[in-house]
């Protein structure tokens, strides 16, 4: 593992990829900074946060021999060690907010963006970014956004968190994940965000309907009941959960 700090960068997940372009890097390097000045979320969504009061960082993962169709399969493996890293910090009512939102009770703390580079029908290697609102306390253009600090009380060493969180993705991404497929999407479920619970959705049209989510299907498509009774699959940005 080689963890390269940054003092300021305007995206960990462009850094990192720009860097294992230009040279052979080892497995698990990871470029850190408390100042993104322009993170990026799923489909180039802008991420809001304060610098040297966050983290942001991305991960590099070689031969993760995941085949493409099961790609999401990384993004659960990882949402699943984030979980499990934040549980240890005493954040309470975790919950993964399909498909890449860590949320504490309603309120979102993290985001995750992944990017894979392919070889074939599988994936050769993973770029795997995370931001987290450690100690940030005002949010101005995400009305659904709060950090640690603010739910917990306490201010957080940004230090502590990070190694938490790497500690435990550096675990979870060892695993052999392809053949774990089963066990990781059954723990997945179990913190979905509104599984099982009548919630409304929109559509890209700014329809809405409304429904219960049931699963998160194997290609990664979020599988919802609607009331007539009918299961359809959505995929990234083909709705959004109104909560």
């Amino acid at each position: 593992m080689q963890i390269i700090k940054l003092d300021a960068t305007q995206s960990t997940n462009t850094y990192l990829k720009d860097l294992s372009f230009n040279k052979v890097l080892e497995d698990f390097t990871v470029i850190s900074t408390a100042n993104q000045t322009s993170g990026r979320g799923q489909m180039s969504a802008k991420w809001e946060s304060e610098p040297y009061k966050n983290l942001a960082f991305s991960v590099l993962k070689n031969d993760i021999n995941v085949p493409l169709q099961r790609v999401f399969l990384i993004s659960v493996c990882v949402s699943l060690a984030i979980i499990d890293a934040l549980n240890r910090l005493a954040i309470p009512d975790l919950s993964i907010k399909w498909p890449n939102d860590i949320l504490s009770g309603n309120s979102k703390i993290g985001g995750i963006l992944i990017e894979n580079i392919l070889s074939g029908s599988k994936i050769k290697r993973t770029i795997i970014g995370f931001g987290l609102n450690v100690n940030q306390e005002v949010f101005r253009n995400a009305p659904n956004a709060s950090s640690m600090k603010n739910i917990v009380g306490t201010d957080f060493n940004l230090d502590s968190v990070f190694y938490s969180i790497i500690e435990q993705l550096h675990l979870y991404l060892n695993k052999p994940i392809d053949s774990l497929e089963e066990e990781l999407y059954a723990q997945y479920h179990t913190k979905l965000f509104r599984i099982g619970k009548v919630s409304t959705f929109v559509k890209e049209d700014d329809s809405r309907f409304t429904g219960t989510i049931e699963e998160v299907s194997i290609g990664g498509k979020l599988v919802v009941k609607h009331e007539n009774g009918n299961l359809l699959e959505y995929g990234l940005k083909e709705i959004r959960l109104l909560y």
